[in-house]
């Protein structure tokens, strides 16, 4: 079932968009303000009782403010708060496909990109949020395992920019496919609609189009068409900042935090949903982390930047489901923003800035903001590899595992493959261990060994040689044929003091029978 977006459709759509700005300024002035009044008092209850319920009704609050916000971003038709700029859909593709690294250990990606090179003039945070809700959706379409296929490419009349996003997932049923793209109408049980109706709404206003190919079962494609050139360019953005007069840099920030808030969401669009899940899984507030960032820039507190940048990255590194990228971006978008509050102080408060101020104070922002992220990545490495060490150490503990039978007896089952890292690190484990726990038999049983190179088999039976002289008796057991052919090759012959048995069970009973007698 394919549904093509015609340009009269496109301007039926718009118009019905518009009919529900209209719906939803009202909305905004009779619902949103009573929600924020009850959400301060949930936190004003919140501090005095503490409470797991208040916690709940706190955040489905958020969630229903998220909602009439995200129905007032999409329903206006033209959106002039962001400028268009130039920019490349195959990197911002490429950005946007990292944000799931968590789901390629079971979704395959592929991605076909032409024309790296080609750009476009558009609203780049807007875009970027289409897109990524576009993509969201096909992860999410595809319950096990499946595969994500994006492609990249100058279409055939020269002037517009292809982007395919194809699925292997469950499909959209025949019925519903033409309701895409309608404020709250979902295939998914606990969706809103809204994402689907900021993407078609936003390649609208671009003067792209949509085409949307799905078959129930077998997956869904969407085939997105983006002019390369739009006339309309816009300059610096000013905000609608609250100034009072002498009001100070830091004063200002604090005084217009809310409107920070939504400017750092607006640049980090594909970020907005992750922030809930960040928070839940790393304990890690973005939003407050940034006002604090922010303040330390402000009043130029070196120390402070770098010791918050230190504890930033240990509990990024430590978090295993964070991606570093989703952080990377949201520096990114700190950065944008800041600037674009900084311009706006300047022009609320009307002061003569020199060219030599405006680039000191350039100088000194950005250069502290390249401390900040310098000592974060210094951080975030630092604990990555002590992890990656720690957790390298206990797989080799895992791969030699030494089980104590009695005070003296003890097994080591080998499995899988052993190469000469793996055989140099048993040698050193065991004789270790024979050391510590005064082991005077170690039964070793090779049947889970499949296969042994002339090398490392050398290598591993004179590791049987070094049990003996600790005093150490060696029964080994399970021995494959192909093993004991290679042993013949090389000619091993062990000691007195190592025996051979087919089966753990039979050294087993061996080991009983002389225990009874």
């Amino acid at each position: 079932m394919q549904r093509n977006d015609t340009s009269d459709e496109q301007n039926n759509h718009l118009t019905r968009l518009a009919s529900v700005g209209q719906i939803a300024a009202g909305i905004a002035h009779e619902v949103r303000n009573p929600l924020t009044a009850v959400k301060g008092f949930l936190q004003l209850l919140q501090e005095q009782s503490p409470h797991t319920y208040l916690d709940i009704a706190h955040q489905e609050l958020d969630n229903a403010i998220s909602t009439l916000q995200d129905l007032l971003n999409v329903s206006k038709p033209d959106l002039d708060d962001e400028p268009y700029q130039r920019m490349s859909l195959c990197v911002e593709l490429d950005a946007l496909l990292n944000l799931f690294q968590d789901k390629m250990y079971k979704i395959r990606v592929e991605r076909k990109y032409e024309d790296v090179e080609l750009e476009i003039m558009g609203r780049k945070n807007q875009l970027k949020r289409a897109i990524f809700n576009v993509i969201k959706n096909a992860f999410e379409s595809i319950q096990d395992k499946g595969t994500v296929v994006v492609r990249h490419r100058l279409d055939v009349d020269g002037k517009h920019v292809q982007i395919v996003i194809s699925d292997t997932g469950s499909g959209i049923p025949k019925e519903k496919l033409m309701l895409l793209g309608t404020p709250f109408f979902s295939t998914k049980s606990e969706g809103t609609g809204m994402g689907l109706v900021q993407v078609f709404s936003t390649i609208y206003q671009h003067g792209g189009t949509i085409d949307v190919d799905s078959v129930e079962s077998q997956g869904t494609t969407f085939r997105i068409r983006v002019p390369i050139e739009i006339s309309r360019v816009t300059g610096v953005v000013e905000l609608d900042l609250v100034y009072h007069s002498e009001m100070s840099l830091e004063e200002f920030m604090l005084h217009n935090k809310e409107v920070f808030e939504e400017s750092l969401l607006d640049e980090a669009v594909n970020l907005r949903e992750l922030l809930v899940d960040i928070k839940t899984i790393g304990n890690i507030d973005l939003l407050q982390n940034a006002h604090k960032l922010v303040i330390y820039l402000i009043r130029n507190q070196h120390y402070e930047i770098m010791n918050f940048a230190k504890e930033e990255g240990e509990l990024w590194a430590k978090q295993p489901s964070l991606n570093l990228s989703v952080k990377l971006e949201w520096f990114q978008s700190i950065r944008q923003v800041l600037w674009s509050f900084l311009y706006n102080f300047d022009r609320l408060s009307g002061a003569a800035v020199t060219r030599e101020s405006y680039y000191s104070q350039e100088r000194q922002i950005n250069s502290m903001l390249d401390i900040f992220l310098r000592q974060f990545v210094v951080s975030y490495t630092t604990i990555k590899d002590e992890l990656i060490q720690a957790h390298k150490e206990m797989i080799d503990d895992l791969s030699v595992p030494i089980i104590p039978l009695s005070s003296s007896i003890s097994i080591l089952p080998l499995l899988g493959a052993v190469d000469a890292h793996r055989a140099k690190m048993i040698r050193e484990k065991v004789l270790e261990q024979i050391g510590k726990l005064q082991i005077q038999t170690l039964l070793i049983d090779m049947s889970g060994v499949a296969f042994l190179d002339a090398t490392v088999a050398d290598h591993l039976f004179k590791i049987l040689n070094g049990i003996g002289f600790m005093g150490c008796n060696a029964v080994i057991t399970g021995i494959r044929p192909e093993i004991a052919n290679t042993m013949v090759e090389l000619g091993i012959q062990f000691n007195d003091r190592i025996k051979t048995k087919a089966t753990l069970q039979q050294a087993f009973e061996e080991i009983n029978s002389s225990a009874m007698l």
